[in-house]
């Protein structure tokens, strides 16, 4: 998972260039995308052939993402924390001013990492509130804005995790897993609540997943939690979010990605 901090300010790179008329290629906003499972997102959405906006708080990494994408004509790039609520509107932005629109909103920045209860300082916890829980609400109340302008509906994705309905006590990550679990009751809250729009609002809840956040480590080894006995992969998380971006009679639906990890024990 991306991870996302706090920053003053939000930048696009490069300058916006105005499109001329909307076009009927679908336009996918896809926060924390520079690396993981958000840039393996955008890489999905890219070859199915719609417009992507990269998010990234770093300038660098970002551009250096972009390249290795390619397709330059149908990427645009904000970077920026989502915890500020100027972000959300610079994607926005983006999407409009670039490709004349919004379609579909990935919230999939965030932070993650363990560490036991009692030593989680207030500091991180905040940090976990804001890359979590505040800048998902707030990229989504951007977007979801641009979407009723538009009077076509849209869909939201946000990414969650199977630790908010399964625990391991192994595996202490209170702060992050409360702050996503906002995210959890956010996502049933907003598929309600915009019903009425066309806007659907769905979730991914990843097991162990094999990215950059396990860097250095044995990931493998926390295969045997899944009843599958293996860790998943970035690509079946995409998987995944495509399968919810486009499904037009879900809305409200947490799918678990975790290889049986919720669902049973192996013995």
């Amino acid at each position: 998972m991306s991870g996302t901090t706090s920053s003053e300010n939000s930048t696009v790179v490069p300058t916006v260039v105005p499109s001329a008329a909307p076009t009927t290629i679908p336009t996918v906003i896809v926060t924390g995308s520079s690396s993981g499972i958000g840039l393996d997102i955008a890489r999905a959405f890219l070859a199915r052939g719609a417009n992507v906006v990269l998010n990234g708080r770093d300038p660098g990494r970002l551009a250096e993402a972009a390249d290795g994408l390619g397709h330059a004509d149908r990427v645009a790039l904000v970077a920026g924390s989502i915890g500020t609520a100027g972000t959300g509107e610079a994607l926005v932005r983006a999407a409009v001013e670039r490709f004349g629109g919004v379609d579909v909103l990935v919230n999939n920045a965030g932070t993650f990492a363990p560490k036991p209860f009692t030593d989680v300082t207030e500091e991180e916890l905040d940090g976990y509130l804001t890359g979590n829980l505040k800048g998902t609400f707030l990229t989504t109340q951007a977007v979801v804005r641009r979407m009723r302008a538009q009077g076509r509906g849209g869909s939201v994705v946000n990414i969650g995790t199977v630790l908010v309905d399964h625990a391991l006590a192994g595996f202490p990550a209170s702060a992050p897993v409360a702050t996503k679990g906002g995210v959890h009751t956010l996502t049933t809250s907003l598929a309600a609540e915009l019903a009425a729009d066309g806007i659907r609002v769905n979730l991914v809840a990843p097991g162990v997943i094999r990215t950059p956040l396990h860097a250095g480590g044995d990931v493998d080894s926390m295969g045997g939690v899944a009843l599958l006995d293996r860790v998943g992969e970035v690509g079946e998380i995409s998987e995944a979010v495509l399968y919810l971006a486009g499904a037009e009679f879900v809305t409200g639906h947490a799918l678990r990605v975790d290889g049986g990890h919720v669902t049973g024990r192996r013995l």
